[in-house]
């Protein structure tokens, strides 16, 4: 089985399993307790150990906007190395073409 039949199996299975589901919200609450969210109150908690309920949603968000933040400038900088590379790859075959115009220069 090619990978596009693969990913059609799977996402056929997928399709059936939530038509199968009465109360998707019931089939989620596990994943919503256990959220990504539940991370930064613990790393708050360790931080902070004498902190106050209030204090400690305070620091989580700071610290879940900071992890975002952080996610974010990486994906920047990933597609601005993309689009470099992709402008790089240009330059270079237009050089190549040229090159081949050009009094004395061998074609590669």
């Amino acid at each position: 089985m090619n990978t596009s039949e693969r990913s059609m199996q799977m996402r056929l299975a997928s399709h059936q399993s939530w038509a199968n589901t009465r109360d998707r919200s019931a089939r989620t609450a596990a994943a919503r307790r256990a959220s990504h969210h539940t991370r930064f109150i613990a790393k708050a908690r360790e931080l902070h150990p004498d902190a106050t309920e209030a204090e400690i949603a305070k620091v989580a968000e700071s610290l879940r906007k900071a992890h975002y933040t952080a996610l974010a400038l990486r994906s920047a900088a990933a597609r601005r190395a993309k689009s470099e590379a992709a402008k790089e790859k240009k330059r270079a075959e237009a050089e190549r073409q040229l090159a081949q115009y050009r009094p004395g220069t061998a074609a590669a």
